[in-house]
């Protein structure tokens, strides 16, 4: 489907603006103003408003992560502008057991760019995320058990994870303080993330050293690359409220263009901020037709809470997170429940837990006589239990890239009429080389004026 002119046009300009003032930022330094790599943490802005500070603290479309969870950036100044950059890198090789199982190196990465300038009272953000997966994930999927959603070659996938969309997000947002204690906010995406669920995984502080995706990815943050996306909210005090229409199909299998489609969905979400270590929010959305192997809607229920605790040396990240999907061609709920928690202790280490309890009714969908005959002696549903640990450790080799090994292994629990397909102990083991854009200092040192 052809894309609107103007969300071409706002794409476009979103790129040169971005680009454009980075150049304008190189020129600058060499008549003598230094680059400041920043780890964006807790609070502040060098010459931002409380509006850009604000826009500026988002981790995945408009949701957060609690503010004094370390978001690692570089950060430069040009011409009345902020930027900064952020990104990762996993280059990663997974082995999975059993008849289902495969194994593959592949690369996860994403890598986003904000530039943010102040009018008024107010501020506006421009913000472009890409990502390399649909070159660096080949065959359209890498192997992780379990997991099942959207389509590759016209099947759906099952047993694996689809790469990301080259452009995962590209998006306008505007601020502006409404009184001492409110803000209200505008967000804009041709590609984006609704008000609908927890911070997107590859975002959140809590899986920031785990490469794969969870297996309730499709029932709690999956739409997180969305098309068409139109956000308005209102923050007061420690709560916020928000509302978004959007499309709700997932991204088709050609994944380095950008989808287009009708405004046919919804969502809204209650956010919550006690203190800097502590956010949760719950949320609801209809999803229209958004699997394009799957008939009918979907209804999409989420709750979430994340705690961070830095301290000397290190910081702690722990999510808990339930989502549910209320299939309405077959009137069906299917539920999913994760813990999940990275601890970095000695600068240098980290240790990383997943828990995971998910239903799943697709993962014989390529079968269809065999998923009829499952059902009828089985139930259409399947209750899965995954267990990860991982360690990850740094290793400096260039200045503002943190660059470290790792690798994790998952323990899979399934239903015993399963086990003929996976076998009786279904495992997963993954190494990864992991390079993150590095900053220095924090936010918490910026001037607001």
């Amino acid at each position: 489907m052809r894309r609107a002119p103007s969300f071409v046009l706002l794409a476009l300009f979103s790129f040169v603006l971005v680009f454009a003032v980075t150049k304008s930022c190189k020129a600058q330094s060499v008549q003598g103003q230094t680059d400041h790599p920043m780890n964006m943490g807790r609070s502040g802005g060098e010459e931002m408003n409380t509006a850009g500070m604000a826009l500026m603290q988002q981790a995945s479309g408009t949701s957060r992560n609690p503010e004094s969870a370390p978001q690692e950036m570089i950060f430069r100044k040009a011409a009345g502008w902020n930027l900064m950059f952020h990104g990762v890198l996993f280059l990663a090789d997974t082995q999975q057991t059993g008849p289902r199982g495969a194994d593959k190196l592949f690369s996860a990465n994403w890598f986003m760019g904000m530039a943010e300038h102040r009018v008024g009272e107010g501020s506006f953000v421009f913000r472009t995320m890409l990502s390399l997966e649909p070159a660096t994930v080949t065959e359209r999927r890498y192997p992780e058990l379990f997991q099942t959603g959207e389509t590759a070659f016209g099947a759906p996938i099952t047993d694996g994870q689809h790469p990301h969309d080259l452009f995962m997000e590209i998006a306008l947002e505007y601020a502006r303080p409404l009184g001492e204690k409110t803000m209200l906010n505008f967000y804009a995406a041709p590609v984006g993330d609704p008000a609908l669920g927890p911070v997107a995984f590859p975002h959140r502080a809590s899986a920031s050293e785990i490469p794969q995706a969870p297996l309730g990815h499709h029932l709690q943050d999956s739409s997180h690359i969305a098309d068409e996306v139109f956000t308005l909210g209102v923050k007061r005090g420690i709560w916020g409220f928000e509302a978004s229409g959007f499309h709700g199909g997932e991204p088709d299998e050609n994944r380095w263009n950008i989808d287009a489609g009708a405004v046919d969905s919804w969502a809204g979400r209650i956010s919550v901020a006690p203190t800097e270590n502590w956010a949760g929010q719950v949320s609801v959305g209809r999803l229209r037709h958004p699997e394009a192997a799957e008939p009918g809607d979907i209804v999409r229920s989420t709750a979430s809470v994340t705690y961070n605790k830095p301290f000397a040396q290190g910081n702690w990240a722990a999510s808990l997170i339930w989502g549910r999907n209320h299939k309405t061609a077959e009137a069906r709920n299917i539920n999913s429940y994760l813990l999940e928690s990275t601890l970095q202790f000695r600068e240098k280490n980290y240790l990383t837990g997943r828990v995971e309890l998910v239903d799943k009714d697709e993962l014989f969908a390529n079968q269809p006589q065999l998923q009829q005959r499952l059902a009828a002696t089985a139930g259409p549903v399947f209750r899965i239990a995954a267990y990860t640990l991982g360690y990850t450790r740094d290793f400096k080799i260039v200045s503002h890239l943190q660059t470290g090994f790792g690798a994790n292994f998952t323990l899979y629990s399934t239903p015993s009429a399963i086990k003929p397909f996976y076998g009786e102990h279904p495992a997963g083991f993954m190494i990864f080389f992991r390079a993150r854009i590095k900053g220095a200092g924090g936010m918490h040192n910026m001037h607001t004026p």
